[in-house]
């Protein structure tokens, strides 16, 4: 196996893997500390390079050394990934995923799910995995720049949009992004549902965002959510699908079933012929005091987005 030692780089970025793969290599060697961003780890499967840890026996009962997705997991990340609160947390991720799937949010490997623990860490879930058969022991840990730090799996690429989410937004703790249908449909027409419409979805989601189209996975991708996250709590993303940011997991994912029942709804009313009886707006007003006793966000005080095409 042709091998490209790379134990005295303190991180490997993307252009790393690039340079491995042109020369041919199947694998990497570097320190149990080394550093791997999201990027790197797309183009370590897509050359399908393996990493080898300079270490022997890293955690009990290892032999010698060991492939990537089984990366050391040392001090006090080891331990608290491996700790209670955290295994509580990824069974949350994991049901969050189940629910995801049966209410046809996401199929395939689609969809991606994370949570922020402590101040600067991401436990997320992996890379071209179904949300329906997910385990606890399938989930990643990465910093909030985006490296990898501990799980067996890769983490999604996706990953980057979160971090962004939890950078710009204090309150973000967990997000979810899927594909629900109706939801989708709007994020595909460049338009979004209207409000004052329905008491609960003005309260739990106001107004929606819309972000534009970039590529998934890329760094663009994840920017295009940053004028919005801190004043949405719930955004389309143009072409592909949404995402929605909550204090826990599964808050995140009943905001994601908000939305879509919301956007469903909206559009049987609009089959029915008849002009829709808007809420007034002294009663919006109340409801706009509701949702920020509830601690969140006030999407009507966003006044730096640009204008977004609502379907009425």
């Amino acid at each position: 196996m042709t091998s490209v030692d790379l134990r005295w780089k303190k991180n490997v970025a993307a252009q790393d893997v690039e340079a491995v793969g042109a020369a041919g290599a199947a694998e990497i060697v570097i320190e149990p500390r080394t550093a791997l961003d999201a990027a790197a780890c797309d183009l370590l499967a897509r050359y399908s390079i393996t990493v080898r840890y300079a270490v022997a026996n890293p955690v009990p009962g290892a032999q010698g050394a060991f492939e990537s997705g089984d990366a050391p997991e040392g001090g006090r990340t080891g331990r608290f990934f491996h700790s209670p609160k955290a295994q509580a947390l990824k069974e949350e991720i994991c049901a969050v995923g189940r629910k995801l799937w049966l209410r046809g949010f996401v199929d395939g490997n689609g969809g991606n799910i994370s949570c922020r623990v402590g101040g600067d860490e991401v436990i997320c879930t992996p890379t071209l995995f179904s949300k329906f058969d997910l385990t606890p022991d399938d989930l990643c840990l990465v910093d909030l720049e985006g490296n990898y730090l501990a799980g067996r799996e890769r983490p999604t690429s996706e990953v980057r949009m979160h971090l962004v989410a939890y950078k710009n937004s204090p309150q973000a703790k967990a997000v979810v992004h899927c594909h629900p249908p109706h939801a989708t449909a709007y994020a595909i027409c460049g338009h979004v549902p209207p409000s004052a419409l329905s008491s609960e979805f003005d309260v739990f989601i106001g107004r929606v965002a819309l972000a534009q189209y970039e590529t998934p996975g890329t760094m663009a991708f994840a920017e295009t959510v940053r004028p919005y996250v801190e004043h949405h709590n719930a955004i389309l993303l143009a072409n592909h699908g949404v995402v929605c940011w909550a204090d826990t997991p599964t808050h995140a994912e009943w905001y994601v079933e908000n939305l879509e029942s919301y956007c469903q709804t909206f559009l049987i009313t609009r089959q029915l012929g008849v002009p829709c009886s808007s809420i007034p707006s002294a009663k919006v007003e109340e409801l706009r005091v509701t949702r920020r006793r509830l601690g969140l966000p006030d999407s009507n005080g966003d006044s730096e987005s640009a204008p977004v095409p609502v379907l009425s």
